[in-house]
């Protein structure tokens, strides 16, 4: 997902069991918790749906809906009755919290997990299905269609995983009743519902009619509404912007994702380093994170042997460390277009994932062979 969306991207992710939670939320969100004044009332449940606990007319939920649409010029109504009927998802609620500590990150399982050979094999097929779409969008961003290729594959394994959840329901859920126990995102998650009521009203869509995934990001790119607005594109010039039907319209909104946060044309995405042996210089250069941020005459400075192609690069790199388990991490110096993919998900890991699976795509491609 996009980085409105540096949120954890759309893969296969386990769900684990909502009774303690469930019953922890039922008192504050129950109709019998009647509203005293001055305080936002309560949501109300929904009387064919027992258990499924709606918004309702929550003081806090409507005066969302009118400030939305005095900015937007929409129909206070339609937002109003739009945000009533949407459910609080205590599910949501809880995927959205911390994973707990478990073992420590192995960036060789996590690739096994995202480049296997089935994901290779399909993304194969996909990029066939969509050769023209892909070869116009590197012509016109400079992004290789090997990229947009693997950014399908790793969010929503070439559209077999979208989301199966209300997209207004999950974020309302997190816009007004955001689950405690870490940082608090409710403002982002507001600017999203936002963001997803102008885009339905601008395509004529059903709020309701919406699927994505926990986090609200919509399609086969796992756009967050406000990357829909900012950077979807109608790539293939029939008036609408479809982002889960339309292999074209997917393959050119990724493209100008990556165009717009400054890819650069022909560029490589990292170079092979050996890291400071010295434990302060490593740190000073891990410092900035995956931001490129060093020359490679100070990354030498400071004791990382960069291989050749790296040592002659004129543009900042990134000290990257991939943690291996229990063994040595792992090294990489990043660059600017390394940077670009985090802006999909800010993980060197997920950014690994996909410049390998862009790899192993092109090495299986029919004309990759001898």
């Amino acid at each position: 997902m996009p980085d409105c969306a540096s949120l954890p991207s759309l893969c296969v992710r386990s769900v684990l069991t909502l009774l303690t939670l469930t019953a922890a939320l039922a008192g504050p969100l129950t109709a019998s918790a009647a509203p005293s004044k001055g305080k936002t009332a309560a949501a109300a449940r929904s009387d064919n749906a027992p258990d499924v606990v709606q918004y309702g007319q929550r003081e806090d939920v409507v005066a969302f809906a009118q400030q939305v649409t005095e900015r937007h010029q929409l129909p206070v109504d339609w937002a109003v009755k739009q945000l009533a009927a949407a459910r609080y998802l205590p599910r949501v609620a809880q995927l959205v919290m911390p994973p707990p500590a478990g073992a420590p990150k192995n960036w060789e399982a996590y690739r096994a997990r995202m480049v296997d050979a089935q994901r290779v094999r399909e993304g194969v097929r996909w990029w066939a299905q969509h050769e023209d779409s892909l070869r116009q969008a590197e012509a016109r961003y400079g992004v290789p269609a090997s990229f947009i290729v693997a950014i399908i594959g790793v969010e929503t394994y070439y559209g077999r995983i979208t989301g199966d959840f209300k997209v207004i329901d999950a974020l309302a859920t997190l816009a007004f009743d955001f689950p405690k126990g870490r940082s608090d995102r409710s403002g982002f998650y507001r600017d999203e519902l936002e963001a997803f009521l102008r885009w339905c009203a601008r395509e004529g869509r059903d709020p309701h009619s919406v699927k994505g995934s926990y986090a609200g990001a919509i399609g086969l790119p796992q756009f967050m509404p406000s990357s829909i607005l900012k950077y979807a594109v109608d790539f293939d010039g029939d008036g609408k912007i479809d982002l889960n039907t339309h292999g074209a319209d997917v393959v050119g909104s990724v493209a100008h994702y990556f165009a717009e946060f400054g890819w650069e044309r022909g560029q490589p995405t990292h170079f092979a380093v050996k890291p400071p042996t010295d434990t302060r210089d490593r740190a000073h250069l891990l410092a900035p994170d995956i931001v490129p941020s060093f020359t490679a005459q100070q990354m030498a400075e400071r004791g990382a042997e960069l291989d050749e192609a790296g040592r002659t690069y004129t543009g900042p790199l990134a000290l990257v460390e991939l943690q291996m388990g229990e063994r040595a991490p792992a090294y990489v110096a990043g660059t600017k277009n390394f940077y670009v993919v985090t802006r999909y998900n800010w993980s060197s890991y997920y950014a690994m994932a996909v410049i390998e699976l862009a790899r192993s795509l092109r090495q299986a491609r029919p004309e990759a062979k001898p």
